[in-house]
């Protein structure tokens, strides 16, 4: 999202652009983006020193934790600091868990041969966060009580932000496989491709696009057969401005071949695809790049709102236009980030941490909306754009203020 759709944000593109010219004229070098994305949810990974700090490596099965019990404001909860290692206790399969699981997958089994429902069902919290990391060492802190409840309780996507192809299905089949002895659903975020965030505070990725492939192939190997929601690459095609035309060709490529092959390796995957925000592209331009991109043939839908702050009203509007210029089966419908769109999008220009934002509606799948999927907080509140805490950091600060906006 262009600089997190800001002025600011264009101006960082254009010098990036005098650099690229630079070094093309050089070396030839490559780049692509995803810029939007400052300060995102903790990716599981190696923490190879990406902006989007890597959470450690998950190396068993993950399991639930029990949600904490909403607090009041005079009382303490129940919460995961209970927990001082913060180690998630062994979670047994259930009658109910089990009925979750079959309700998740209802809905494509509901669609018919040949045709793909919209997930439905509980989303998935996953034990490990910054937000939850926070808490569990922060009993006291008079600032708990509030993150808690609004947004460590919550379920948010798990991004996957580091090139490391010989531990990815791992690290995937890690948060899958906790989600389904749940009976939830979770929300994964591949965010790899090459060269993204035209060379911004984001920039980082794969080598080239055949690694890129392989690592989704990898990525992919680790969904196992339950339903989840796969957010593809934030950003990759509404900025993708920044490339040649040759460029911009391979990567839509490369995001087909991505949604083919994660939809293939788990029929109950649902891919999502770029479609930035409607503070950004018209809907019919960018329905153009979406069908470039295979998006409307390889893919369930579009995603929109990743890490802004557009009104929710404002994002089922465009996402329903976005749609109709895109053309496709009609089981094409759309998520949208609400995590910190309860205020409305900042004054022109501001778009790193800024004030006086608040929570939006809390992730589900049941919107009650024609043709949107989810409302998902892809984007965790409190982590950090760069201005209240390095880019990518959990900042109690703006994740308090949030909470309470």
């Amino acid at each position: 999202m262009p600089g997190l759709r800001s002025q600011r944000r264009l101006e960082r593109l254009e010098r990036g652009r005098a650099r690229r010219r630079n070094a093309m004229a050089a070396l030839a070098s490559t780049v692509v983006a995803v810029a939007t994305v400052t300060g995102m949810v903790s990716g599981l990974g190696d923490g190879k020193g990406e902006r989007d700090t890597a959470r450690p490596e998950v190396s068993g099965k993950p399991t639930l934790q029990p949600l904490p019990a909403l607090p009041s404001p005079t009382a303490s909860s129940a919460s995961p600091s209970a927990s001082p290692t913060g180690s998630p206790k062994p979670a047994t399969k259930s009658a109910k868990s089990t009925k979750s699981a079959k309700s998740a997958n209802s809905k494509a089994e509901q669609a018919g041969p040949g045709r793909r429902g919209a997930v439905s069902g509980d989303l998935y919290r996953h034990p490990d966060s910054q937000v939850l990391d926070w808490v569990r060492a922060n009993p006291d802190d008079p600032k708990r009580v509030l993150i808690e409840s609004r947004i460590a309780a919550q379920p948010a996507a798990v991004w996957f932000a580091d090139y490391s192809p010989d531990t990815i299905t791992r690290r995937v089949r890690a948060v899958t496989s906790g989600a389904a002895a749940a009976g939830r659903v979770p929300v994964l975020v591949p965010y790899a491709i090459p060269d993204r965030d035209c060379g911004g505070a984001s920039e980082g990725g794969a080598p080239d696009l055949a690694a890129y492939d392989a690592w989704i192939r990898a990525f992919a190997a680790g969904l196992g057969s339950g339903p989840v929601i796969v957010i593809l690459e934030p950003d990759s095609i509404a900025q993708s401005d920044c490339l040649s035309d040759k460029e911009r060709a391979g990567r839509y490529a490369s995001l087909a071949r991505a949604g083919r092959t994660l939809r293939a390796a788990d029929p109950r995957a649902r891919v999502y695809f770029d479609a930035g925000h409607s503070g950004w592209h018209g809907a019919e331009k960018q329905a153009t790049e979406l069908r470039k991109a295979g998006a409307a043939t390889s893919g369930d839908g579009i995603f929109t709102n990743v890490s802004n702050f557009r009104r929710t009203a404002d994002e089922v509007a465009y996402a329903r236009r976005v749609l109709a210029a895109l053309g496709g089966s009609e089981n094409l419908g759309a998520v949208i980030d609400t995590s910190r769109n309860g205020n409305g999008a900042p004054p022109a220009g501001e778009w790193c941490d800024p004030a006086g934002r608040a929570l939006g509606r809390p992730p589900t799948t049941r919107t009650g909306e024609a043709r949107i999927d989810a409302y998902l907080w892809v984007k965790l509140p409190g982590e950090s754009d760069g201005c209240k805490g390095s880019a990518g950091a959990f900042a109690p600060s703006y994740a308090y203020e949030l909470a309470g906006g």
